[in-house]
């Protein structure tokens, strides 16, 4: 009689694998027929659905095969002449089932429909005056260049400057691939702790800003009653010379039912600056709709931007040690220089794991 091994496959719904498996074949028979082919809205439809469905259908084919060859093998331990030839790749083939069933139970956790969402990123300096001023900047150039290494289009919607170089506020938008998704976690206080350059006693000093990353929306989910809403116009402030405009170019709009106030003066065409401030009322609207459906949501969202004191902190940057610590996951890394020129996915995977066995532990799941 075959030895029995640890039943894993109880920790995965495989009638739903099922479903989606045949699912995702009924969808490549209908994307062959010619009614589905020549109507575009349709066919672009079916083609994301499928496209949805590919991995985590091709990971349980891959899920049944690891299965189909571990019974064989335990069944050949009754074997004298096969048992010797098995018995080294059953604790293999249980070790690779493993992480497969991790990976299905990954996939299958409920997607936030604003993961597929381009981004506005928010960042302002904080506690610290001027050098709060350096630091927001120095998170801008970071994110700028995460975003190159993705491929993403990054486009500044407002800015406000502050002297030596700082800013006061940046408003991005990112566009991409699954760009809320990767980003959605570095929402809060950032802290430095570094020297500033113009500290004569080498004293460290400790600035403080704060990101806000907020899902895109448009019209259609959110909408805006025109009484509602008042647009002025006035002059855009700059640097002096070629870049102050001698026309009411820039715009502030104000929504009364939420308080909101977003102006825009980047642009030399009112109507481009009105544009870009309606694209960031309408995603923090929608992020406050978000807020309201979900008071979880709320509540991380409020413990996460904060006010932007000091004591308020999700991850800190110490120059003299070298060293970036986000104190969420408790995870170190000592290597500063390259967290600051972009290279973030090691934060972001690891803060997206943390996240995902979270879900997992919630659904009652195990994560290892």
């Amino acid at each position: 009689m075959a030895r029995e091994g640890p039943t894993r496959t109880a920790m995965l719904p495989l009638a739903k694998l099922d479903d989606l498996a045949a699912r995702h074949s009924e969808l490549e028979e209908r994307l062959c027929q010619p009614d589905v082919a020549n109507d575009t809205k349709r066919y672009m439809a079916l083609m994301k659905e499928r496209a949805d469905l590919t991995e985590i259908v091709e990971e349980y084919a891959r899920f049944r095969d690891v299965e189909k060859r571990l019974e064989e093998d335990r069944e050949a331990l009754d074997d004298p002449e096969l048992r010797e030839l098995v018995q080294d790749e059953i604790p293999e083939l249980e070790a690779e089932l493993g992480v497969i069933e991790k990976k299905l139970s990954l996939l299958l956790l409920p997607q936030d429909p604003a993961d597929e969402r381009n981004t506005i990123l928010e960042i302002r300096g904080g506690a610290g005056g001027e050098e709060a001023a350096l630091f927001a900047a120095d998170l801008l150039r970071m994110y700028t260049r995460y975003a190159e290494s993705q491929r993403w289009k990054v486009e500044i919607m407002s800015t406000s400057e502050a002297s030596a170089g700082g800013l006061k506020e940046v408003v991005l938008l990112i566009e991409g691939a699954r760009v809320f998704s990767r980003l959605r976690f570095e929402g809060g206080v950032h802290r430095v702790q570094r020297v500033p350059a113009t500290e004569s006693q080498g004293r460290i000093h400790t600035s403080t800003a704060t990101v806000a990353v907020l899902a895109e929306a448009d019209e259609v989910e959110v909408s805006i009653d025109p009484e509602d809403l008042r647009v002025d116009t006035y002059r855009a402030s700059g640097a002096g010379g070629q870049h102050v405009n001698r026309t009411d170019s820039a715009v502030r709009l104000t929504h009364f039912p939420s308080g909101l106030v977003v102006q825009c003066q980047d642009e030399r065409s009112q109507i481009k600056n009105k544009s870009k401030a309606m694209k960031i009322l309408l995603a923090r609207l929608l992020d406050k709709e978000r807020a309201e459906q979900a008071k979880t949501v709320g509540a991380e969202r409020r413990n996460m931007v904060g006010s932007g004191d000091r004591s308020e902190k999700i991850r800190t940057y110490n120059y003299p040690q070298n060293r970036v610590t986000d104190h969420r996951i408790g995870l170190t890394l000592h290597k500063l220089e390259s967290v600051l020129s972009g290279e973030l996915d090691e934060l972001i995977d690891a803060l997206r794991g943390h996240h995902q066995a979270e879900q997992l532990r919630q659904q009652g799941m195990r994560t290892s």
